[in-house]
């Protein structure tokens, strides 16, 4: 994760996970895992150096065969921007498919919901499932408070690539494991 979307997860005002959005509890280090980390042996993917994964980091920083490794995959994986932007939806704000306030993001959609409509039983459609590549319309809801809080617990654009054709994708992935073994 980049830092700046790891500042706005870690907010004092409610610090999430950085994957699933949920309310993360103050806790103690997970003494655990830093252990399996100092301990756990990898290779590195570029120059094949064995080194312990709480050294990867800084070892991908300086080791230009990883960056090249790297910057192989994302050559892999690009394509063309499309130059008719027109035709994208709109996958960032959206509007309260009860009141038709405008402008949230998925976070603010869901958080408004719960404030203002978690008592309304009309069966809506789920405006960001909508916007997806695979997304009905015309579907609606029959508990939409329950489909939020259950789908829309974390943010899609952080697993998917709308513009990346699947089966490129899954020969890519394909590919790539086989040449990490």
């Amino acid at each position: 994760f980049c830092t700046p979307c790891l500042q706005e997860c870690l907010k004092p005002k409610k610090p999430v996970c950085a994957v699933c959005r949920s309310t993360l509890s103050p806790g103690s280090r997970a003494l655990d895992l830093e252990k399996q980390i100092e301990t756990t042996e990898t290779t590195c993917n570029g120059c094949n150096k064995k080194m312990y994964l709480s050294k990867m980091r800084s070892h991908a920083a300086s080791c230009s065969k990883y960056q090249n490794y790297i910057m192989e995959g994302v050559k892999a994986v690009t394509k063309e921007p499309l130059h008719n932007t027109r035709n994208f939806p709109n996958r960032f704000t959206f509007p309260c498919p009860y009141c038709s306030e405008k402008n949230f993001d998925q976070e603010g959609l869901v958080e408004h919901c719960k404030a203002l409509h978690s008592m309304d039983a009309k069966q809506v459609v789920c405006p960001i499932c909508a916007s997806m590549p695979w997304g009905d319309p015309n579907y609606r809801s029959a508990n939409f408070m329950e489909h939020l809080q259950r789908r829309h617990r974390f943010s899609y654009d952080t697993f998917v690539d709308y513009d990346a054709d699947e089966d490129d994708m899954m020969a890519q992935v394909l590919m790539r494991s086989l040449r990490d073994k």
